[in-house]
């Protein structure tokens, strides 16, 4: 049996969507994997590095759990990635971060303050010595190098009538740290 011209061009015009369909298929696909290689290869997928300046959300805890800061709900920290800014474990997680990536990372007392240093602890006569008329445990005095000028940050840890102990170890001296990240701007060097 003969096919009729109305058969014939049913068919061709079936014919022609699928080809098209196909066409628009592999185009899709051509345009997928050229999106893909820019995104990988060539720049689209940019992650944080040395010289960067980065902004993050960060949450810090201590082994115990306890949180000793965070600016979450707050302005990003922003800063020089690699440029000394930051304790060494910090910049090292942030290193390889995309925006909207989030991580946790320990760091251990190595790669953030230093470990505590007893000899940092000084004992101080207040008549002599101290200039702070009613010191308590707990305030945090900055006191100057006479002979550098340099300041530093020293804690009263006991107070006696005659004398007065501060630490000059930096708060977090001798601690692990854990920070909760989330890097939310790059703005490559």
């Amino acid at each position: 049996m003969k096919k009729s011209e109305k058969e014939k061009g049913k068919e061709a015009a079936a014919s022609r969507r699928k080809q098209y369909m196909t066409y628009g298929v592999v185009i899709a696909l051509v345009a997928i994997v050229i999106v893909l290689i820019w995104y990988f290869a060539l720049g689209g997928h940019v992650v944080a590095k040395a010289g960067d300046t980065v902004g993050v959300y960060y949450t810090g805890t201590l082994d115990n759990g306890k949180v000793f800061d965070s600016n979450v709900n707050d302005t990003p920290l922003v800063f020089a990635l690699g440029s000394g800014q930051m304790i060494p474990g910090f910049d090292k997680a942030v290193t390889g971060m995309a925006v909207g990536d989030t991580k946790t990372v320990f760091i251990p007392v190595d790669q953030a303050y230093g470990p505590y240093h007893p000899e940092l602890v000084t004992t101080v006569n207040r008549s002599a010595n101290f200039s702070v008329t009613n010191p308590y445990i707990g305030e945090i005095l900055t006191v100057e190098n006479p002979d550098t000028q340099a300041t530093t940050e020293v804690k009263i840890i006991n107070v006696t009538p005659s004398t007065v102990t501060v630490d000059a170890n930096f708060l977090l001296a001798g601690q692990n740290l854990t920070f909760a990240i989330k890097l939310v701007s790059i703005n490559p060097k």
